[in-house]
């Protein structure tokens, strides 16, 4: 109950909640971070039972990444793009998350520029043509055929993610991906359509959005990725993406929005903040890119302070300025941070770090309001995404205090004893 003239009671985080056409049994959704585990571009049981562990821990959706609308637009060519081969796999993924009582969402999006161009053996796109850092090749410049078929393949992703029984798609606008490259003064220096002014250099993102709503209506529940911050000099920022995210609201295309930073091709830490694990980069090289990163990497992977709900002080902007619902990421760590967010007035807060310690922490907050992640922010699980990711304090899959697994995402788990 409120009473006239105080401010309205924050909601109960661990209560279901809606999201677009879709109920949440709550506010607390697993982020996507890709899990590394599909060497063939299709589901596997290891990727399976990476979602049903938090799915089992009480989270009230996970979140897949990285679901590439093309092949030149993964990061990586061991990535799922959504295809009609897909499909069976991913329907035997989010009928075994379903089973745990948690929605699943798919995260899909192009990578552009971040995509690496040697694995794809596919050009990478981006605003313009210059030499990715990722993939050591030169991007191609995005002709206006290119931005069509993307905008297209977003729509098609979309309508597979139905097909295959997911219950929202999350467009990634954020870390220089396509569209938040085409948003980035700092890359994108066309002088077409598509360049110059914030409404020009917006156009991409805008008219996915739009071809995914019109695609699934209110079949499913949409979301986007954002950028507040690229975290580099001359990028995407605060005051251009707020109003990026007032036509998206005005428009009607999104039912959320998850509001991010950082830049994948430039400046990755800027969105985890804590250590920098160049040691454990370097480990996963071959031996002459091994030495560079040990030599060089510090002037790509920056350490930040980690301090809990790093992203806040932005993220409130947004939240002033607003009224769409909003997800809150980045440092949320404890029960007292979820209820922050709430009493903050956002709707829903993400977890991604902090599961991977502990899948089941969400069911530990509901029992125990003083407990805390054992994440100690070293951010070591980052170089694990080329062997599937996980925290390597508690190895692959396995954790001290995650719930058992059944049926068929079990049958690949390696012996946690």
């Amino acid at each position: 109950m409120t009473v006239p003239g105080s401010a309205p009671t924050p909601p109960d985080p661990f209560a279901p909640a809606r999201l677009g056409p879709l109920t949440l049994r709550n506010r607390v959704i697993k982020s996507a971070t890709f899990e590394g585990v599909t060497p063939e571009g299709l589901v596997t049981d290891e990727l399976i039972a990476y979602h049903r562990r938090p799915a089992a821990g009480g989270v009230g959706m996970t979140t897949v990444a990285y679901c590439a609308v093309s092949p030149e637009g993964r990061t990586g060519r061991h990535q799922i793009w959504m295809r009609p081969e897909a499909v069976p796999g991913l329907r035997r993924l989010t009928d075994a998350v379903h089973r745990e009582g948690a929605a699943v969402s798919a995260q899909i999006g192009h990578a552009g520029p971040v995509a690496d161009a040697r694995s794809n053996r596919l050009p990478a796109l981006a605003p313009g043509r210059f030499l990715s850092p990722l993939g050591m090749r030169m991007t191609r410049a995005a002709t206006v055929e290119d931005i069509a078929r993307v905008t297209r393949a977003h729509a098609t992703a979309a309508r597979i993610a139905v097909e295959s029984g997911f219950d929202a798609v999350e467009m990634h606008f954020g870390h220089n991906y396509l569209a938040s490259s085409f948003l980035s003064r700092r890359l994108n220096h066309r002088d077409d359509a598509y360049g110059g002014s914030l409404a020009n250099r917006a156009r991409v993102a805008l008219g996915i959005a739009r071809a995914v709503r019109d695609e699934v209506g209110d079949t499913i529940a949409v979301t986007a990725k954002l950028n507040m911050d690229d975290g580099v000099p001359g990028g995407f920022w605060l005051d251009e993406s707020l109003r990026v995210a007032r036509r998206l609201q005005e428009e009607g295309t999104v039912d959320a929005l998850e509001l991010t930073a950082g830049s994948s091709l430039l400046n990755p830490m800027y969105l985890f903040r804590g250590e920098a694990p160049l040691s454990e980069f370097a480990a996963v090289f071959p031996r002459p890119i091994r030495l560079g990163i040990r030599l060089a990497g510090g002037r790509f992977l920056h350490a930040y302070p980690y301090e809990e709900a790093f992203l806040l002080p932005l993220a409130c902007q947004f939240r002033a300025a607003l009224s769409l619902p909003l997800i809150l990421l980045g440092g949320i760590t404890r029960r007292a941070t979820v209820e922050q967010a709430m009493a903050e007035g956002f709707e829903y807060v993400a977890m991604a770090r902090a599961l991977l310690r502990e899948p089941d922490l969400v069911n530990r907050m509901v029992e125990d309001r003083d407990v805390r992640s054992l994440c100690i922010h070293c951010n070591k699980c980052m170089p694990t995404i080329y062997t599937g990711t996980h925290c390597p304090l508690v190895g692959p899959l396995a954790g001290p205090s995650a719930p058992p697994l059944t049926g068929d995402g079990a049958r690949s788990l390696p012996d946690a004893s």
